[in-house]
């Protein structure tokens, strides 16, 4: 049976409308402080966003279950049920994007509105499955996430505009990387490897959705954007110029004025 954690860390802000947002791998939530300080809105009505460190990331401890996206998924949803929360807009970047589909796919009756940023709804390939065991290997026999920053960063974690004019961010992410702990890192990356394909699931989601892609992503390219768009029965579909695969840091204005696009979709 799977533990049920005593504590899911959570960054929050503003009320109104539930606004669920999981980071990318490997970082935690404080990558979305930008969406914090500015989707409320001014009044605090717009949106109550809540920003969760996801097992093992940030403040919230790993547990001793074996990895796997789903018990993330079941997590959000015990988060909802501590909130108060019926209904949720839920959405993530990346890995957090992994997440969000399977919290559509196990527990969709939640679910008021998806977002998908930098991310993609097919399973890994064979040889990403070997390269995501390959660091999950290597990070805890070194007892150290350092490969991370020298194999991610600036590219292909940031795009070629954030790498060349905004030096103060690629430190920010890995400030955020090397916060990680071993641990984590390879249960994340083994959780991620056993993923299954997403798009047949994701036909089903007839709530209003939104892709998000930046349009120097070379991890998740606009194309899986475009997969992901298709797939859902409601979705828009925005491109981002100057970001690559972590745009809600990039180009943090840019995402939220495609966030609020959605948040004013959903009922």
């Amino acid at each position: 049976m799977a533990e049920r954690l005593s504590v899911l860390s959570v960054r929050e802000a503003g009320s109104g409308t539930p606004l669920v947002l999981l980071h990318a791998f490997p970082l935690s939530a404080r990558m979305w402080q930008a969406q914090l300080d500015e989707l409320p809105g001014t009044d605090g009505s717009d949106a109550r966003v809540l920003a969760v460190d996801l097992r093992g990331f940030g403040g919230t401890e790993l547990g001793a279950d074996a990895p796997s996206l789903d018990l993330l998924a079941d997590d959000i949803a015990l988060l909802l049920d501590r909130a108060g929360i019926e209904e949720a807009v839920v959405g993530g970047v990346s890995m957090g994007g992994y997440v969000a589909m399977a919290f559509a796919r196990r527990h969709g009756e939640r679910l008021a509105g998806l977002l998908l940023a930098d991310t993609k709804g097919t399973a890994d390939t064979d040889q990403a499955r070997a390269n995501r065991e390959r660091v999950a290997s290597a990070v805890l026999a070194r007892n150290s996430v350092r490969l991370l920053v020298d194999e991610q960063l600036p590219a292909p974690l940031l795009g070629a505009t954030t790498a060349s004019r905004a030096p103060e961010l690629v430190a920010h992410v890995a400030s955020l990387i090397e916060a990680a702990s071993p641990e984590a890192v390879a249960w994340a990356q083994r959780a991620m490897a056993a993923r299954p394909d997403s798009l047949a699931d994701l036909r089903k989601v007839d709530v209003p959705s939104l892709v998000v892609v930046g349009a120097e992503d070379v991890l998740t390219p606009p194309s899986d954007a475009e997969a992901l768009a298709e797939a859902l029965p409601q979705s828009e579909l925005t491109i981002l110029p100057g970001a690559g695969h972590l745009s809600p840091l990039e180009v943090p204005e840019a995402f939220n004025t495609a966030v609020r696009s959605l948040l004013a979709r959903v009922d």
